[in-house]
């Protein structure tokens, strides 16, 4: 059994109640590898930013369960070496299916897990939820539950349309699951194509693709009904087009790729949406990255020559999303 705060890490109560009373978002990276951690550390060091660092069960099996729990701790020191005298970063388990999966994330240091059981009847939602809350409680670790489905594929998890939450469940769900955070369906997506193009209205000037808005109405109706209540939205990337670009003009192939415009992302980090999950636009800022150093040197063969211009590029992407979309820069001096 290891304990998050040996890790230096910390839980998601304390920072989600400041996000909720100050108006801002916490955000939440996924990384799979090295570079991906670096950037994100790097970019909160630097503007002070309370960080929730997320992993897949496929990032998981990817990594190493063992290696990731060290990266985390780790990543505390490093950010310590940066200059950030306290960092405030949370390790949590995103999309974690099964009690025993949120157990073993529990138990090797994890400081957050989420039990997905969306796909669930309601009743077995509630009673799987319930159960890692009672585990995970026991060691002063939060849990992050979801209602309602979103659409798209992240890893495992995969959605053939969204389902959105309805609010005259939530009050239930919350109580008699006792989770610590809800994570909600109001249009946000997994992936980077979010919406399908018959979804969407084209700019007549550009030809790209206008997503229709998120479902504000539904998540007004979530606040009324869990006043103060961490509230998170997944699937939130923007899938940059200047990043869909690169990719494709350097040998990418990714047609009608479309996100979440940021205008709306900001207005919900204003609201009880306390944490904000960004994975898919890191991928495409690497990814860009990568294929464009390799597009210009095809004698290139040394991955940091690549892999170093890329953890570059997403150290600007995690710095903007920070300051300019979810507000929570200078949160964690």
């Amino acid at each position: 059994m290891v304990n998050y705060k040996d890790l230096g890490l910390v839980n998601t109560r304390e920072m989600f109640a400041k996000a909720v009373d100050g108006g801002y978002a916490i955000p939440a990276f996924n990384f799979n590898n090295m570079e991906q951690l670096q950037a994100i550390i790097k970019a909160c060091a630097e503007t002070k930013s309370p960080v929730i660092l997320q992993v897949s069960s496929g990032a998981r099996k990817y990594a190493n369960q063992t290696l990731l729990r060290y990266m985390a701790e780790g990543a505390v020191e490093y950010a310590k070496e940066l200059g950030w005298e306290h960092p405030q970063i949370c390790l949590h388990l995103d999309h974690g299916d099964t009690f025993e999966l949120c157990k073993s994330c529990v138990d090797f240091g994890f400081s957050s897990v989420m039990i997905d059981g969306s796909s669930l009847p309601y009743e077995e939602n509630i009673a799987l939820t319930k159960k890692v809350v009672e585990y995970a409680h026991q060691f002063d670790v939060t849990v992050e539950a979801e209602l309602g489905v979103l659409a798209g594929v992240e890893d495992d998890v995969v959605a053939e349309e969204s389902h959105y939450t309805k609010p005259e469940e939530v009050i239930d769900f919350a109580t008699r699951s006792g989770c610590d955070s809800l994570a909600i369906s109001i249009g946000t997506s997994h992936g980077a194509y979010k919406f399908k193009p018959e979804q969407c209205t084209r700019d007549p000037q550009t030809g790209k693709l206008v997503p229709p808005p998120l479902a504000f109405d539904v998540l007004e109706e979530i606040e009324k009904k869990l006043p103060g209540f961490p509230i998170v939205l997944h699937g939130s990337s923007s899938v940059p087009q200047e990043y869909v670009d690169i990719i494709n003009t350097h040998g990418g192939n990714l047609p009608d790729a479309v996100g979440i415009p940021e205008e709306q992302l900001r207005k919900a980090a204003k609201s009880a949406v306390c944490k904000i999950n960004i994975d898919s636009d890191s991928r495409l800022a690497f990814t860009a990255a990568v294929r464009k150093v390799l597009a210009e040197k095809p004698g290139e063969f040394d991955p940091r020559k690549y892999c170093g211009p890329a953890r570059d590029e997403m150290v600007k992407l995690y710095k903007h999303k920070i300051i300019e979309v979810l507000g929570s820069d200078g949160k964690a001096e």
